[in-house]
């Protein structure tokens, strides 16, 4: 008690409280405890708002010897397992692990099931996709080798769930949130919201609460806490954040702080004058004519958002990168997420990308004019505060083919539709709105910038939609996008993202090879036999890249 005073005469006992407490969470090392006892101090990272004092400071993270199920995220069609592993533990392979159901309050199992999948990728994460479990069970997993049950599981609903969140180059952070309904297009009231971080967000005493900054469709932009960004070893830790309305509970959350995008010099150029991002799903043998083509008209840089594939995507994407493509292949599971993974992509390839085009796998740009999209692009940005190039699209269809074209679908299809639907859009990252707002096709731009649409004579997209039907009725059901129709459903019969005459159901239509065939286009045709073919083999290099082989 003594000493107690003696210290308490240097320091006032609510000072030495409420840095004690700060310690605490942010783990400053000793080093760092000196400078908050020092007159002038200015954190080495400063926030561009001032984050209020905490309510309460979050404890150690925990932590476990054995391998466990973190938590478990049920989705419609499958269950989606998160595995905690030591450090010095060897990772899964499919063949190791069986996915478990289990009645409640039992550990015998009532089924048996083979993994869909399973990725070592997401976010330093090794993920389980197990097929959805019958009503009434829970799901876990089982190691085959001795037959236990891996236990920790706690299950979350995904239609309302916290699920990504990284740190801009503003010092906010940026969470990808499901459950809170916002309307399409629109920026809501942030005094509405609050955000939250913490190891465990289920104990409200011990997380650490700030302001929003914005809120849009799913993306909520938080004020991030100053002890966070002033301590960088948060980042190796399971730091959560997440979201709730005001006076409401709180969103669960799998979304882990585990990226902190970094500031690019203002005198530097970037590395990469023209890049794509595209969202896909069980699409990895159609990759290589996609990449190889866009590469020779411009383009330097692919960001790959795999939605759940289950069709070897790694073996193709790797064979890319062998061949000195600049692809990258970021693990994205949230299904109806396309503007979402978008938004995401826009962050992190603004660093590195002067110019992004968000087009899908089926797209082509096609340039009538015999330009490079580079230089399309350079003419068509004058002045500068156009930030945003609409390229208008043509749908073309299965062009009298029953069997996937052989030579890709910029040789095989060359019949289409005589209007254009829509448009898609190659922005520059920088002049994106803060709330990164986006229906697929564009984004919003801050003030002071605009967009222009392109000749068609000049840039245009072949949009190879209705493929020959193999490939079709894939598409059919995997629609990535939020805010398109979903075609399955009794509902938006006017929509123009639905087929023609299909209806809701796969059924192929007598005709369909002959349908969408209006307008013969040869042109992209022509320039790819010309420019990619081998006058010995008459082959295209992308049929003879490894998966093309197995096909």
């Amino acid at each position: 008690m003594n000493d107690r005073k003696k210290r308490s005469s240097f320091v006032p006992w609510s000072l030495f409280f409420r840095c004690t407490l700060l310690l605490i969470f942010s783990g400053f090392t000793l080093s760092t405890v000196r400078l908050f006892f020092r007159d002038g101090f200015h954190p080495r990272l400063v926030s561009t708002w001032w984050t209020s004092p905490m309510k309460v400071i979050a404890g150690v993270s925990p932590s476990t010897p054995t391998i466990s199920i973190q938590e478990t995220v049920i989705f419609p069609d499958q269950a989606l397992v998160f595995l905690k592993y030591p450090s010095s533990t060897l990772l899964f392979s499919k063949d190791d692990i069986d996915c478990i159901y289990l009645l409640p309050n039992s550990t015998k199992p009532q089924l048996k099931l083979s993994p869909v999948s399973i990725d070592c990728q997401y976010s330093n994460h090794q993920t389980v996709r197990c097929p959805r479990q019958p009503s009434g069970t829970t799901v876990s997993l089982a190691v085959k080798s001795n037959v236990n049950l891996l236990h920790g599981s706690t299950t979350l609903r995904w239609d309302s769930l916290a699920y990504e969140a990284i740190i801009d180059r503003d010092n906010t952070t940026v969470v990808f949130v499901k459950g809170l309904n916002l309307r399409s297009g629109r920026v809501s009231d942030p005094s509405k919201f609050e955000c939250m971080y913490g190891w465990d967000l289920r104990r409200p005493k011990f997380v650490l609460w700030s302001e929003v900054a914005s809120v849009a469709q799913e993306i909520v932009r938080c004020k991030t806490p100053l002890s966070i960004l002033n301590s960088p070893q948060r980042f190796n830790t399971a730091i959560k954040v997440s979201v709730r309305v005001v006076g409401r509970q709180t969103l669960k959350s799998v979304a882990q702080l585990k990226v902190r995008l970094s500031i690019p010099m203002p005198s530097s150029r970037k590395q990469h004058e023209m890049c794509i991002c595209t969202m896909l799903r069980n699409q990895a043998r159609f990759l290589p004519e996609w990449i190889m083509y866009h590469s020779r008209i411009g383009v330097q840089r692919w960001f790959i958002y795999d939605n759940s594939s289950d069709d070897d995507i790694e073996d193709v994407v790797e064979s890319l990168v062998g061949a000195n493509y600049n692809v990258t292949r970021h693990v994205w599971p949230w299904i109806k997420t396309q503007e979402a993974g978008f938004s995401h992509c826009a962050l992190r390839a603004g660093n590195s990308c002067e110019w992004i085009g968000f087009i899908d796998v089926d797209e082509f740009f096609h340039l009538p004019s015999g330009l490079s999209l580079y230089d399309v692009v350079r003419n068509q940005s004058r002045p500068s505060e156009v930030a945003e190039l609409r390229v208008s699209c043509h749908s073309f269809g299965p062009s009298g083919l029953k069997n996937v074209p052989v030579k890709g679908v910029t040789v095989g299809y060359t019949c289409r539709l005589a209007g254009w639907e829509r448009h898609k859009s190659v922005m520059r990252p920088e002049a994106l709105n803060s709330s990164l707002i986006n229906v697929v096709h564009h984004f919003h731009l801050q003030a002071g910038f605009r967009y222009a649409n392109i000749d068609r004579n000049v840039l245009v997209i072949n949009h190879y939609k209705y493929q020959v039907w193999e490939v079709f009725k894939e598409k059919f059901y995997r629609r990535v996008a939020s805010y398109v129709s979903d075609w399955q459903q009794e509902q938006n019969f006017n929509s123009k993202d639905r087929t023609p005459g299909l209806g809701t159901k796969a059924v192929e239509p007598a005709d369909w090879s002959t349908r969408f065939c209006e307008v013969e286009d040869l042109g992209l045709r022509d320039r790819v036999l010309k420019t990619f073919i081998d006058p010995k083999t008459g082959r295209l290099p992308w049929q003879d890249l490894p998966n093309e082989k197995k096909r």
